[in-house]
C-alpha cells in the first residue's frame, strides 16, 4: 500500500527533513582528522533532541546509534565507533529524524581534508546521479524512470550501482512502499502520483557493484574494498513534480565556510 500525503503532511515531512539537513550541516565543523565517529553521533543526537526531534535511526530494527557513518569502502549502515577520521577519508553520513509524527531521511558524503581526485570524482557523479533521478520524479512517470536515470549516469562514468539496497517511501514510517531501486528499466514500477513521498538514495561504487555484510550485522562494504559514495534526498511530488524536502545547500554553505 502506497500512502500518498496531503499538503499539510508534506509540510510536516519538510520540517523533519530540514532538521536532518541542519544536523548534517552542524557536523561539518567536526569533520576533521582525529575526531571519532562516535563523537559525531553524540553531537547529532544532542542537536536533534535540542531542536524538538528524536533520532529516527536510534534503535530502529536494533541499530545502536543515531547516525549511519560509512567510511571509504563502507557503502552504508556503518556503526559509529572510536575510529578517528583521517586525512583523505570519504565519509558518508546518513541521518534520520522523527518529529511531528513524520520521518526525515537524508544522506551526504563528505571528504576529510585533502582527498584524492578519484574520490572527489566519485562523489560528484554520485550526487549528480541523485539529481538525475529526481528530475524523472514527475506525475505520470514510473519508479523505473528514476532508477534508469540514476544507473545510466553512474555507469556512463565507469562506476557501478549497488543493487541490494534501495530507496523507499518515507512518511509516518521510516521505510514505506514503494521501493526505489537505483537501477532498472524505464516504464517499469508503480506510476508516480501527486502526494507520493520517497527517499531517493544512490549508493555508487568506484569499483564493482558487489557488496558484503560485516559480522556486526549492519555495515555493508564493497567486496573489492574500493570506495563508495552515498547521497540521499527525501522528495514529495507537488504540482506534478519533485519538491526536495531535505536541503544540501545549508550543508554546502558550512563546507565552504570550513574549507
Amino acid at each position: 500500500m502506497v500512502y500518498l500525503k496531503t499538503r499539510e503532511e508534506i509540510e510536516l515531512l519538510r520540517l523533519s527533513n530540514l532538521l536532518v539537513s541542519k544536523t548534517e550541516a552542524m557536523l561539518v565543523e567536526f569533520l576533521k582528522p582525529g575526531v571519532t565517529t562516535l563523537l559525531l553521533d553524540k553531537k547529532a543526537e544532542e542537536f536533534i533532541r535540542d531542536n524538538g526531534g528524536v533520532p529516527g535511526f536510534l534503535n530502529y530494527g536494533g541499530f545502536p546509534n543515531s547516525l549511519c557513518i560509512s567510511i571509504n569502502d563502507m557503502v552504508v549502515h556503518g556503526i559509529p565507533s572510536n575510529y578517528e577520521l583521517k586525512e583523505g577519508d570519504l565519509v558518508s553520513i546518513d541521518c534520520g529524524v522523527y518529529m511531528n509524527g513524520f520521518h526525515g531521511d537524508s544522506a551526504y558524503t563528505f571528504s576529510i581534508g585533502e582527498t584524492s581526485q578519484d574520490k572527489l570524482d566519485l562523489m560528484k557523479v554520485t550526487k549528480e546521479s541523485l539529481y538525475k533521478g529526481i528530475e524523472k520524479a514527475v506525475v505520470g512517470a514510473r519508479i523505473g524512470d528514476i532508477s534508469f536515470a540514476v544507473q545510466e549516469h553512474a555507469e556512463k562514468h565507469g562506476y557501478s550501482v549497488v543493487r541490494e539496497l534501495v530507496g523507499h517511501g518515507v512518511g509516518k514510517n521510516l521505510h514505506e512502499k514503494p521501493e526505489v531501486p537505483n537501477y532498472g528499466k524505464r516504464g517499469r514500477g508503480i506510476k508516480i502520483q501527486e502526494g507520493l513521498t520517497i527517499a531517493i538514495e544512490p549508493m555508487i561504487n568506484m569499483g564493482k557493484r558487489n557488496i558484503v555484510q560485516s559480522q556486526d550485522g549492519w555495515t555493508i562494504f564493497t567486496k573489492d574494498s574500493l570506495p563508495s559514495a552515498h547521497y540521499e534526498h527525501s522528495i514529495a511530488i507537488v504540482d506534478g513534480k519533485a519538491d526536495i524536502l531535505s536541503d544540501f545547500s545549508i550543508i554546502e554553505e558550512q563546507i565552504n565556510k570550513y574549507k
